[in-house]
């Protein structure tokens, strides 16, 4: 039996760890998650960057961050580096937000809230804002405590904010009901990601031989 892969996590928050979680656990290799580093935010992550991809020297590290409002990933890698990155710094970068991977799979979802219409996202990664989608979907669920749970809509703006137990109830999606291979078949950087575990797993496998 071959070794499980040592890697660390860096995320913006609980909900973006559970799904970086649950695409290591689908991968044919087995990983072994050491520590999480999360602070709340990409502000801590971008701030932290260059030591992540130091660290990385030593044992490879899952960084998973949102784009949000910049323009493009390898943008992103460039203003938080400044450096060239350690190949071992899985630096992942959701487009523009990781509840665009969770919409990636808009049956399981549909099913998830309870909802009785289905919705149909060609390309959840071009939504200017889809946490606001998905939050605007999760207000619309017929489940009183689902939707009290995940989002509440402010009658000012008509914008939707995250509830109270918007991390915990999603990551239950996540974990039992997300279909992550759909997802990435609608999502090009959930994909990436996958792509990236593979190098690391061809690598880790080559130096065992060795």
């Amino acid at each position: 039996m071959k070794a499980p892969i040592p890697i660390y996590l860096a995320v913006e928050d609980e909900l973006s760890e559970w799904v970086a979680r649950r695409a290591l656990s689908t991968r044919p290799a087995s990983y072994a998650v050491g520590a999480v580093f999360s602070q709340g935010g990409f502000g801590y992550l971008k701030k932290q960057a260059p030591a992540f991809n130091n660290a990385a020297k030593g044992c490879p590290f899952l960084l998973l961050t949102d784009l949000d409002r910049c323009p493009c990933p390898p943008q992103l890698i460039e203003e938080w580096l400044g450096r060239p990155k350690h190949p071992h710094l899985l630096l992942r970068v959701a487009v523009r937000e990781v509840e665009s991977w969770l919409l990636g799979d808009p049956a399981g979802l549909r099913e998830f809230l309870g909802l009785r219409k289905p919705f149909v996202l060609a390309d959840p990664e071009q939504l200017p804002d889809p946490k606001q989608e998905l939050l605007k979907l999760a207000f619309g669920s017929p489940r009183r405590a689902m939707r009290e749970a995940l989002a509440w809509q402010d009658a000012a703006s008509g914008r939707f904010f995250q509830g109270p137990d918007y991390n915990a109830t999603l990551a239950r999606f996540v974990n039992a009901q997300w279909d992550i291979d759909l997802a990435r078949k609608s999502c090009r950087s959930l994909e990436r990601l996958f792509v990236a575990l593979e190098r690391i797993e061809r690598e880790m496998a080559a130096k065992t031989k060795d």
